[in-house]
């Protein structure tokens, strides 16, 4: 039996690799690295081609619900597991709806991951069970729908973490004229007037 390849990204090393060590443990799991950062994640993908991918949603570079996007866009068929502390009933219905295969929570037992690799590996879809299914199903009426590109969550993202217009440029590898331009962007769709209503806008998105 071939072995399932997986990939962990988190950018708490500690996590990452408690991980790892607990997965170690199973036959039918090799463990193939660990990626810290979001906007690593396709290229290591494209270069060691994983069968499974175990996701934290709050990472640096890229939201994590934009490389489920990105990566299932290029992959269809690839399994990703969310692994997040987050408990926020609309970001889990989104990264279910983004294409991911589970969600479980980190202060999980051990045990409700490796149910979850068993299911996802089946073609199941695996919600952690602390999870209220009945909540998920619901549509939030009042909840603000933003629709914004992979390219502008990522600058919003590095204005939310502090980064100025040409430290953005550098980490994105864009120009500066580009990022000044999805600023201006965000600003028009979000209707914010500075940089202190990107930031809440960025923390009410979750980032």
């Amino acid at each position: 039996m071939s072995k399932t390849k997986t990939l962990i990204v988190d950018d708490h090393i500690f996590v990452a690799h408690g991980i790892k060590e607990f997965l170690e443990k199973f036959d039918f799991i090799e463990v193939i690295g660990v990626c810290e950062n979001g906007l690593d994640v396709y290229n290591w993908c494209v270069k060691h081609k994983p069968n499974l991918v175990l996701l934290d949603l709050g990472l640096p570079g890229m939201r994590g619900l934009d490389v489920i996007t990105k990566l299932k866009k290029r992959w269809p068929k690839l399994k990703i597991i969310c692994v997040s502390a987050t408990t926020d009933e609309s970001k889990i219905k989104e990264a279910l709806d983004s294409g991911a295969s589970g969600y479980v929570l980190k202060i999980s037992k051990q045990y409700t991951l490796h149910n979850a690799i068993e299911s996802v590996l089946k073609n199941q879809i695996f919600i952690d069970p602390e999870i209220n299914v009945s909540v998920l199903k619901k549509e939030n009426e009042n909840k603000e729908q933003v629709k914004l590109t992979t390219r502008e969550s990522q600058v919003l993202k590095l204005i939310y973490e502090g980064k100025k217009n040409r430290e953005i440029a550098e980490h994105l590898l864009i120009s500066l004229k580009t990022v000044e331009s999805h600023r201006l962007n965000l600003m028009r769709k979000l209707d914010a007037h500075n940089a202190i209503d990107l930031i809440k806008w960025a923390k009410r998105l979750g980032f």
